[in-house]
Order: structure tokens, then sequence, then C-alpha cells
């Protein structure tokens, strides 16, 4: 048994209202027991460790709603492209040279700097989806893990197995760590007919979907000329959103897609800097927040993007919105919901993202004392505005220590940095000569 106090500036993200200036959580074993002011533990309870950090915030782990991990492994291989020519030329390609070890090392690349960063969780979607669940066990991180598949390809039923198969792996491995969804890549890449049979599978394991949506112009024009509806109005149609389903971007949106969305409770990943750097346009965040669709933060992979540091997720996501609109929307407070609560309500998981009794101790502490952050006026502006990925200092999932003092505890840094760093290199080698 483990019993952890950290003393700390204490935001829980249980009210804008609340926040601890002298503040402690309490953990014992992979559960927080208490949060409040200094001196407020139970009476009785005997910490085994104390951490005084009164110069740090601790706060929810991050959620990284979606991302493609091993995609770290393309990092800079394939930029200033628009997205199909960047797809079809680039990396596809290499995709299609990526070996079961180069996804779990690709993988690895991105845990490490998911825990460097603050992230504590992640919605990914990939192929060898068994080594991404063996990488994230080793890390020590929580997941949700979804099979990429494309119906329209040559390995769609493939894919389909390989997806039922995880789900009778890794469903709740890692003590739970681990989850399982279904990931049709997209409306234009799976027909009707396979998406019903990924559906059917859905509602007979009681899993989620997951999903890229209304990312493009590209796709919207595809599936109109082929359906003669949007994108979101077609899977409404064919019974896609009648579970818990995550669509990924949602850039393009008519207002009665909105509609459809939020009466069918469609969370959506929102994914602010791919966007931006593929030229897919600007998600209408704030008019789907208004009608009550739970929206959560997703970096995308790490080819798109090309960081996985959601502190630039947040930032970028509050500035889109204030400069398609005017300045008062998507205030800091509602960035950081979208990066712990709405990100793990996202997820469909019930006791993560808050700071709360009976919530599982997956947390983060900043470090504060750092000229960036005087004057200290308002913290959660701090954190949206400010804070970067350097800032995190320690790092807990489960209870237990990913990362302190700013060291990875659970991974060999710089072997996964030579193993990603040779294997990109030697694909890169294959194709281009």
């Amino acid at each position: 048994m483990s019993k952890v106090l950290i003393r700390a500036m204490v935001l829980p993200m249980t009210g804008s209202d609340r926040f601890y200036p002298r503040g402690e959580v309490c953990i014992e074993n992979d559960r927080i027991v208490s949060v409040g002011e200094l001196g407020s533990s139970p009476s009785g309870f005997l910490p085994d460790r104390i951490l005084d950090l009164p110069n740090d915030v601790v706060m929810p782990g991050l959620i990284n709603t979606h991302t493609h991990a091993a995609m770290t492994l393309l990092r800079g291989y394939a930029d200033d492209l628009p997205l199909m020519p960047w797809l079809k030329e680039k990396v596809w390609p290499f995709e299609d040279k990526l070996t079961d070890e180069d996804i779990y090392w690709g993988t690895s690349l991105a845990l490490s700097e998911m825990i460097r960063s603050g992230t504590t969780t992640m919605l990914d979607m990939y192929a060898s989806m068994d080594q991404v669940a063996e990488a994230v066990i080793k890390a020590g991180t929580r997941a949700v893990l979804s099979r990429g598949l494309i119906g329209n390809g040559p390995n769609g039923e493939k894919a389909l197995q390989e997806s039922l198969d995880l789900f009778q792996r890794y469903q709740g491995a890692g003590a739970g760590r681990v989850s399982v969804m279904f990931g049709p890549h997209a409306p234009y890449t799976c027909s009707a007919e396979y998406l019903k049979k990924v559906i059917a599978e859905a509602n007979r394991l009681g899993v989620g979907i997951h999903i890229h949506v209304a990312e493009t112009l590209d796709e919207i024009n595809i599936i109109q000329e082929q359906y003669q509806k949007t994108p979101v109005q077609w899977l409404d149609d064919i019974g896609l959103f009648g579970g818990h389903v995550v669509a990924a971007h949602c850039v393009h949106l008519t207002s009665n897609d909105m509609e459809i969305l939020a009466r069918q409770h469609v969370c959506i990943a929102h994914n602010a800097e791919s966007n931006m750097k593929l030229n897919s346009g600007t998600a209408p965040i704030v008019e789907l927040r208004s009608r009550g669709v739970v929206v959560g933060l997703g970096t995308d992979g790490a080819s798109s993007n090309n960081n996985l540091d959601l502190f630039g997720e947040m930032r970028s996501a509050a500035f889109q919105q204030k400069l398609r609109m005017d300045s008062t929307v998507l205030p800091a407070y509602e960035v950081l919901e979208m990066a712990t609560v709405a990100g793990a309500q996202t997820l469909g998981l019930d006791d993560v993202g808050m700071l709360a009794p009976g919530f599982k101790a997956d947390l983060i502490t900043i470090d504060m004392d750092q000229p960036h952050f005087y004057p200290r006026f308002s913290i959660p502006a701090h954190l949206v505005y400010v804070a970067h990925a350097g800032d995190v200092r320690t790092v807990m999932v489960d209870g237990k220590f990913l990362m302190e003092e700013r060291k990875v505890l659970t991974m060999d840094v710089h072997k996964v940095c030579q193993e990603a760093e040779s294997r990109a290199k030697r694909i890169s080698a294959e194709l281009n000569g």
C-alpha cells in the first residue's frame, strides 16, 4: 500500500472557482483520497512520501483525444504539402515499409514525448496495435487504442479481425490502463457495408468508434458526389452515431451537421495545429460547444503537427477561435477543460480528468517558478497562453510516478530516440535511395 501527499498550488479542474494557492492532494495506491487547502488531509492519513512543491501547480494529466503515435517516425519527413499529396506521395509509401518493431519504437518515442509534456492519456489510431499496447503498458501511461480500418483497401477484413483480436487481448490490460475502440479511418475510405459491420461489432462488444470526419473539402466533395450528403449526414443515416463515437477534426460542418452531432452526443477531437499545418481549415469549436457537444483536444500525428505538446495545442486552439470570431471566446479555463475534463468525457473515461476523491491519481505538476510565469495574475491563463512542454516537472498515472524532476522513470529515453532515428532513416533510405 502506497500513500503520497503532494503539497503545491492545486488546480483540480472541478470548477473555475476552485483553486488552492496553498493546497494538497492525498493519494492512496491508484486513487485520490482528498483535495483541498494545506492541512486538510483526512485524520489518520500517514503518507509514505511527501512532495513539497510550493511553486508548482498540480493539475490533472492532459488527455490527447486523437493521435497516430507511431507517426513520430515521420516527424519532419513530409512537411509543407497539401493533405492528399502528403498522404499518397509521402506518408502511405513510408507506412508501407513499417514493421511491427518500427511501430513499437515509434510509439515509445511518442510516449516519451507525451510523458515529458504532461500527457497521461491518449486515443491512438494506427496499425500493429498490439505493439502500441505493449509500449503503453511499459511506459505506464493510459490509452484508448483503435486499429485503423481502411475498409476500401485490400486488408479491410483482416484489419477488422485484428480489431477483434486487439479487444480480446488488451481490453483492460495494464491494470485497466488500456481500453479499445474500433477505428474506421474515414467516410471516404470505408463503404456503408463495411461501416455497418464495424457498428455491429462495436455494439456487440460495447465499445466506441473513432473516425476522421469532415476533415477536408476534398472529403466533403467526395461524399457529396457519391451520396449527395455531407459526411455527417451520411454517417448518421447509416447508423454510425448510435453509440459512443469520437469524431476527429470536424472542420467543415453545416448547421445541420452540428445539430446532428449534438443530438447524437458525438464527441469531437479537435486538432487545431494539424488543421492549420495541412490547411484543412478551422473547426467551428465555439458553435459546437454552444450546442452542448463535448470537445477534447488532440495533436494528430507528429507528421502533421510536428509535436505532441498539448500545451501548445491549447494555446493554438484558443487563439484560432479568437481570430475567427472575437477575443472573448474560448477563455483559458474552458480550454483547460477541453484538455482534461472534456478529454476524459470524449474517451468515455469517468474517473480521470479531474483531481477529486475517488478519481484515478493521474496528475502532473508544472514548475511555475520561472520568469515567464511572473507576475501571477491568472494561473489558468498562464497554463494556456504561457506554459510549454518543458515546464512539466512531475507526471503520475495510476498513483505511480512516470517522471520526477523532469526525468522519465519508466523508459530509457536515449535508447528510444536512437532506435527511432535508425529505423526512420532506414525507411527513408529505402524509399529515396
